[in-house]
């Protein structure tokens, strides 16, 4: 077989085995070629998100012959009996996209620390989302989100009552592989409505689907914008734990604090009680906000958010 019978793709659906893939020519269900499979001991061996080189069938469906190198992953790392086994929750992922209300959930702001972390950690660049402006008022969701963009985080605020922000929203899409994460009730569904008519009911639909499953529930489907790139909701995303973090990188994944520790007295300050803390200090002279610093210790020490 030549490289001219194979068609390239990428995966936007996975269910039991079949992956449903985009092709130049339309969708193609695919299953994974038997060589391939057997590299599963450590880890997915595809996810979704993936570009695939397939090869047609002639009643219609396909095998995946190949699968091209990632540029980037979103991933859980799973301990199991035989080891960790690195699960693939979105593969080839451009953006991270955290959307919170401002009012009505009050915005659990702890969380979105902690999903700031992960991205960190990831390399994976986040944008946050502040939604429902409509409630409070732009100068009340200034007074709540604004420190993110202080700290260097593009921070969008929208409304879809009131059109605010979708068609910034829209363009911060356009073209890109966005995986979308927040908790319920904070309208991600209205937005992507917004954005393309049924979108977000889509996404909930199998988000509802996928939630009712483990905790360690993987993204199963990706979404086309009409403008180019796919939406992804990422249910899984709370699930995430920290446990692979080792308490002493922790501040290197908090922007305002890793350029701070170089100045501390203790090569191996914690940032809690330490004389010649340059954390400390930055917090008493509002350098670093101190709910930020809170965050900080709440995750290094263990604390729920």
């Amino acid at each position: 077989m030549s490289s001219a019978d194979l068609v390239p793709g990428r995966v936007v659906h996975l269910s039991s085995g079949f992956y449903t893939v985009q092709t130049p020519q339309g969708q193609v269900v695919c299953q994974l070629r038997g060589r391939l499979k057997r590299l599963r001991a450590e880890g997915d061996v595809i996810a979704v998100g993936d570009l695939v080189q397939i090869r047609r069938l002639p009643d219609g469906s396909g095998v995946i012959e190949a699968i091209e190198p990632r540029h980037s992953a979103l991933v859980r790392l799973d301990p199991r009996p035989r080891g960790i086994y690195r699960q693939i929750l979105l593969a080839n992922i451009d953006q991270i996209v955290l959307v919170f209300a401002c009012a009505e959930p009050a915005p659990r702001l702890r969380m979105l620390d902690r999903f700031l972390v992960i991205a960190e950690k990831q390399s994976i660049p986040p944008m946050i989302v502040a939604n429902k402006v409509d409630l409070v008022g732009m100068e009340q969701a200034e007074a709540l989100f604004g420190l993110y963009r202080q700290i260097g985080y593009p921070v969008l605020y929208t409304s879809v009552k009131t059109c605010l922000g979708i068609e910034a929203l829209r363009e911060q899409l356009r073209g890109k592989i966005s995986g979308l994460a927040g908790p319920s009730g904070v309208g991600k569904s209205s937005l992507l409505n917004a954005i393309q008519p049924e979108l977000g009911l889509a996404v909930r639909e199998v988000s509802e689907q996928t939630s009712k499953g483990r905790h360690t529930t993987v993204v199963r489907q990706m979404f086309p914008l009409h403008i180019g790139g796919y939406v992804a909701d990422l249910p899984g995303l709370k699930a995430l734990a920290l446990w692979d973090t080792q308490p002493e990188e922790l501040d290197g994944y908090f922007p305002e604090l890793r350029e701070l520790v170089a100045n501390c007295q203790f090569s191996d300050c914690t940032h809690l009680h330490e004389p010649g803390c340059a954390v400390r200090e930055a917090v008493q002279t509002g350098r670093v906000h101190p709910q930020r610093y809170e965050s900080y210790l709440r995750m290094r020490f263990g604390e729920e958010e």
